[in-house]
C-alpha cells in the first residue's frame, strides 16, 4: 500500500494518507512521553512491539465481536487502518487501583475492585485531559447518548476478553485506556492502540510492572519489560 504525505504526528505515532481516502497508514515511533508530555524520552524498539501487539489484540477482539479500525499490518512499524474521526473521549477501565486513581481517591495501589470501573476524560491536551462524565460529554456534544452507551458496552467487553487473555499469559490487566472513532458512515469502532503504553500490566506472580509505569517512575528495565510482555503474548496466541 502506497504511503502518501503525512497527515498527523502525535506523541507515539505518525499518520499518513494513502490513495484510498478511507484508509490511513499508522507508523509507530519509539518516542515516549508521560504526564501530558512533560516527561519525554525514548524506549528502544517500543514502536515495533506496540505495532505488533496492538494488531494481534485488535484481531483477537474483532473475532470476539468488537469492531476495530485494523485493516492490515504492513511491516514491523506500520499498519493500514480505517480512517476514523476520533471521539474525543478517552475511556479508562480499571480492575485494580493504581496510578491517578490511587492518588485521586487515596486508595492504596493494588486494591482489587469487586467489579471493573469506567471513567472518561476529555481528550484535550491543552486542558490536561480532564475527567468528565457522560452528561458533560453530551453537553459538549462529543458523542450521542447511544454512542456513549455503545462505547461503554464495547469497553467492558474489551476488558473481559483481554483480562482473560492476559491471565493465560501470567499477566494481570490492571487498567487501560481506549479510544473510539467513527467511520465515514458513523459506525463506532475501536481505534488507537492497545499496548504497554496504554495498559497497566503486572506479572501475576510477582506484581512486577511490565508497562509504561517503568518509564513514568524511572524504574529502569523499560525495554526488557515491553519485550517480556510481547514474548508472553506470542507464546499464548
Amino acid at each position: 500500500m502506497e504511503k502518501l504525505e503525512q497527515l498527523y504526528e502525535g506523541k507515539a505515532k505518525k499518520v499518513f494518507l494513502t490513495p484510498d481516502p478511507e484508509i490511513l497508514i499508522v507508523s509507530y515511533k519509539d518516542d515516549a512521553t508521560a504526564f501530558n508530555g512533560l516527561k519525554k524520552g525514548t524506549i528502544a524498539g517500543k514502536g515495533v512491539i506496540n505495532n505488533r501487539m496492538s494488531n494481534l489484540l485488535m484481531q483477537l477482539l474483532e473475532k470476539a465481536g468488537v469492531p476495530t479500525h485494523f485493516v492490515e499490518e504492513l511491516n514491523e512499524r506500520e499498519t493500514a487502518v480505517k480512517r476514523v474521526s476520533i471521539v474525543p473521549l478517552e475511556v479508562i477501565i480499571r480492575n485494580i487501583a493504581a496510578g491517578s486513581f490511587s492518588k485521586r481517591y487515596g486508595v492504596p495501589e493494588g486494591v482489587v475492585f469487586d467489579e471493573p470501573t469506567i471513567e472518561f476524560s476529555y481528550k484535550n491536551d491543552e486542558l490536561g485531559d480532564p475527567l468528565m462524565n457522560s452528561y458533560h460529554a453530551l453537553a459538549l456534544k462529543l458523542a450521542t447518548r447511544e454512542e456513549i452507551e455503545l462505547i461503554k458496552s464495547y469497553a467492558f467487553k474489551v476488558d473481559e476478553i483481554l483480562r482473560s487473555f492476559w491471565a493465560e499469559c501470567g499477566v494481570t490487566l490492571v487498567d487501560f485506556k481506549l479510544e473510539f472513532g467513527r467511520l465515514s458512515d458513523g459506525t463506532i469502532v475501536l481505534a488507537d492502540e492497545i499496548s504497554p503504553d496504554t495498559c497497566r500490566l503486572w506479572d501475576s506472580a510477582t506484581g512486577e510492572k511490565l508497562d509504561k509505569d517503568r518509564f513514568r517512575r524511572d524504574m529502569g528495565g523499560v525495554e526488557d519489560a515491553y519485550a517480556e510482555v510481547m514474548d508472553r503474548l506470542l507464546k499464548n496466541l
